[in-house]
């Protein structure tokens, strides 16, 4: 058999794994896309280490023994990877990758949300702001001599 037939296919599967990560919007989702990666790079470590094989009388098989490193971690990464997805719907109510980014970046489309926020109407005023009919008290080198 030919190298280029499980290379094209590795290709395949390791460009829809890259598609799918980027979009998908489904945390679980993604996880199988990374996944799809892995077991495209699974085929190429096997496909060459019998490629190079047939040159050696005696090989190791490192292709092979990698190849069961890959699918070890990648049992490992899975599981973790989904107790993280559950955990975080339990307690969010979504697994959708957009919604959790907004909900831990913030409310606003800036990411302010809070007193930092200028269009915030909870936002405490600063003393001597625009909005506030409070004078403001010193000047700033006042306030760095107080603070020094």
């Amino acid at each position: 058999m030919h190298l280029a037939y499980p290379a094209v296919l590795s290709a395949l599967l390791f460009c829809t794994g890259v598609y799918g990560v980027l979009a998908r919007r489904n945390a679980i989702l993604v996880l199988m896309s990374v996944e799809l990666m892995l077991n495209a790079v699974n085929l190429n470590l096997v496909a060459f280490d019998v490629w190079l094989s047939r040159a050696a009388e005696e090989t190791l098989h490192s292709g092979q023994a990698l190849t069961l490193f890959t699918i070890a971690i990648a049992a490992a990464e899975i599981g973790i990877g989904l107790a993280i997805v559950l955990a975080v719907h339990r307690n969010r109510g979504t697994s959708d990758i957009d919604k959790l980014r907004d909900t831990a970046e913030g409310n606003g489309p800036d990411g302010l949300d809070g007193p930092d926020d200028p269009d915030d109407p909870g936002a405490p005023a600063v003393p001597g702001g625009p909005d506030t009919d409070t004078p403001a008290t010193g000047t700033a080198a006042e306030k760095a001599e107080a603070t020094a």
